[in-house]
């Protein structure tokens, strides 16, 4: 908005046209006093007449419009109600209230969106709460097992899924990792979770639950989207343990006769990167004996940085395993790994969702613990988490 007719030259044609105008006014009086017309009194009389009209038009021109601008600046900053300033001006008063309109409008703006925003946090919370409910709160009891989960989304919705499928004599527990996190990510997850399910239901191997899955999850998702996964399944009857591998991490095993750890590649592609994954992924049968530990994870944690930009790694988490599997069980292993996760991470951004299994093999007819154990503050055991600080709000009194 371009500035035409300056407040200052509207003063001063204001100050000039009072003194034009009694200067007229004075030598017309004194003209006429002359030819005995009028008296000194009618002089000061029409003077003052002058100058009052003139003080008048100054007010209701400038002093008027400018103290109903700070009027409304004032309800604006106060919190109380403002009225829109409509004018056509071009000076300044024009200017201020033009600005005066454009400043509250964008708050306008701003607030519509913080309560779009508000509504917007509050349903992902609300799904997040739902999609947490998919991730089981108590693995099932297998007959031989130690089993301890622990799983944090970066955000309210993950991509990071796991669980647990008891079906006859056999049970299928997986572990899976959407490309990216967020919303896009656990639409995938979800999906993916409830395929797995359907399908433990009717097929009896491990390899035809993650082909069908596959098959029927490529034509739901994006060219982009894709799930790594790794599932183990043990079969009650023969006592066996075997796997599929979809393009996962690798699988980490403490071997507890040598006192080593093993790693294996996975093996396969991730689903949903192909139409048909059956030539691609093999069901491989997985050797165990007493007191071995099977330990399953995520990217978010080999990948996650500190705050030096160090990346924590395959081989911190190799040497940790082999620090802890020892002697430990299964929840008192993961609660120690988890702790020096969160030691080596510090404050760092979590950057993606984070989820460790630990399945410990125990001797025949023995029945272990289960827990699983979700967080969204410090990944760490529940005794040492610690509540983020409150932002203390400082507002000024205008």
């Amino acid at each position: 908005m371009q500035i035409k007719g300056s407040l200052q030259k509207k003063i001063f044609v204001h100050l000039i046209g009072v003194v034009l105008i009694v200067a007229a006014a004075v030598t017309g009086l004194i003209y006429y006093y002359k030819v005995e017309v009028f008296t000194w009194v009618d002089l000061a009389l029409a003077s003052g007449f002058v100058f009052v009209t003139s003080l008048l038009v100054y007010i209701l021109d400038i002093v008027w419009p400018i103290n109903l601008v700070l009027q409304q600046i004032k309800a604006l900053l106060t919190g109380r109600r403002y009225k829109k300033i409509y004018t056509k001006r071009t000076d300044e008063i024009g200017i201020f209230a033009h600005f005066f309109n454009e400043v509250t409008d964008s708050l306008e703006r701003v607030t519509d969106e913080l309560e779009k925003n508000k509504k917007l946090t509050g349903e992902l919370v609300v799904a997040g709460q739902l999609q947490k409910e998919l991730i089981p709160i108590k693995a099932p009891t297998i007959e031989g097992f130690d089993i301890a989960v622990k799983n944090r989304s970066a955000e309210e919705l993950g991509g990071d899924n796991l669980d647990f499928i008891k079906v006859n004599h056999s049970t299928y527990f997986y572990i899976g990792d959407v490309t990216g996190h967020g919303i896009p990510a656990a639409i995938v997850m979800t999906m993916v979770n409830t395929l797995i399910n359907a399908y433990a239901e009717i097929y009896e191997t491990a390899y035809d639950v993650v082909v069908q899955t596959n098959r029927h999850l490529k034509n739901k998702i994006r060219s982009t989207m894709f799930m790594s996964m790794l599932m183990l399944k043990w079969n009650g009857m023969n006592k066996k343990m075997s796997f599929v591998g979809c393009g996962h991490e690798h699988i980490i095993i403490y071997r507890a006769q040598s006192n080593t750890v093993d790693i294996l590649p996975s093996g396969g592609i991730a689903l949903g990167m192909v139409n048909d994954n059956s030539k691609i992924i093999k069901e491989k049968e997985l050797n165990l004996n007493t007191d071995d530990v099977i330990v399953l994870y995520t990217d978010g944690i080999t990948e996650a940085r500190n705050m030096k930009g160090e990346m924590f790694g395959l081989n911190r988490l190799k040497d940790l395993v082999l620090l802890y599997a020892g002697s430990n069980d299964a929840i008192s292993i993961i609660q120690s790994i988890a702790k020096d996760f969160s030691t080596f991470v510090e404050e760092h951004v979590q950057d993606d969702d984070v989820t460790l299994v630990v399945v410990k093999k125990l001797t025949e007819g023995s029945e272990g613990k289960a827990m699983i154990d979700q967080k969204q503050a410090r990944w760490t055991d529940e005794s040492a988490i610690a509540e983020p600080a409150k932002k203390e709000e400082n507002k000024e009194k205008v």
